[in-house]
């Protein structure tokens, strides 16, 4: 390897961290960003507080619910223990709110340039246009991992304010100390950062089709409600499980003793194949876009 190839690969490399760092930087100092984020992080206070106020005579939560349905599972348990707040607020955050900020997040990362006049300017060398679009599916997933943490934080501060905390029954009915519970509650919160892998990558293949952010955005809520409907539909049974959203409630088995792994591993696998095809697709079509803005 000559020197001037050996000088170059490392000022690449020192481009590509700083193009990471630019991208991450104004990701999160966008005010709609921070507005998602406060959205997320308001809905387990909701939830504690609805909670609080529905049990405060003594009378235990409405809705029941079996194991079928991770959400009235926990929320059920709530009042014996905070703990439960995040499980239960990661469960009714993951159908929509969460996925839909990441489907805004995702959705304008191309479009939004190409909208604002500065795709262009972000393609001069050494920049390159498979670099770009790795640095921005980064970005995503790091607001995924951040948007997750969120709530769930939020959930764990507001359920040690209103409610106890201590060791916690898990779904199979054994008991396990707070410091498993909270470390289960970590494990899943990343699983569930994990599973909007799939919905970044569809995000991001639809923001290389247009030029607007808008019509990137509202595209990709607009096929996460799709998906979710026709995940409900019985008659579709055969091709549910290959829905990028069908396994997203699994990380309940992370609450089992022992832990089922079957439905967690599909989860990560189909999220794996979603974010390999589609983020091929965008690659695709980036690469071959003709840029006027």
């Amino acid at each position: 390897m000559s020197r001037a190839e050996a000088a170059v690969r490392p000022v690449r490399a020192l481009w590509t961290l700083g193009l990471l760092r630019s991208e991450l930087t104004m990701t999160f100092r966008r005010w709609r960003t921070l507005a998602l984020l406060a959205v997320l992080t308001g809905v387990p206070v909701l939830i504690g507080i609805a909670v609080k106020i529905e049990t405060s005579d003594g009378s235990g939560v409405g809705g029941g619910g079996g194991e079928g349905s991770a959400g009235p599972a926990f929320i059920a348990q709530i009042t014996n223990n905070g703990l439960f707040l995040v499980f239960t607020s990661l469960a009714a955050t993951l159908p929509f709110f969460l996925p839909m900020s990441v489907g805004v997040i995702a959705g304008d990362a191309i479009a939004g340039e190409a909208n604002a006049g500065t795709l262009r300017y972000l393609l001069v060398a050494p920049a390159g246009r498979t670099r770009l679009l790795l640095t921005k599916y980064a970005t995503t997933m790091a607001f995924c991992l951040v948007a997750t943490l969120a709530v769930a934080v939020s959930a764990l501060i507001t359920g040690a304010i209103l409610f106890p905390l201590g060791d916690l029954v898990t779904i199979s009915g054994t008991t396990i100390g707070f410091g498993e519970g909270l470390w289960r509650a970590f494990l899943i919160a990343l699983v569930v950062a994990a599973s909007l892998l799939g919905i970044a990558a569809l995000g991001l293949f639809v923001s290389t089709l247009t030029g607007s952010g808008i019509a990137a955005m509202a595209t990709t809520v607009g096929l996460l409600i799709t998906v979710q409907i026709l995940d409900q539909i019985p008659q579709l049974h055969a091709i549910q499980p290959y829905f990028f959203s069908h396994h997203w409630l699994s990380f309940a088995d992370l609450m089992r003793e022992p832990v089922y792994w079957t439905d967690l591993v599909k989860n990560l696998e189909i999220q794996a194949l979603y974010a390999a095809v589609f983020g091929s697709a965008a690659w695709a079509r980036f690469t071959a876009k003709d840029i006027t803005a």
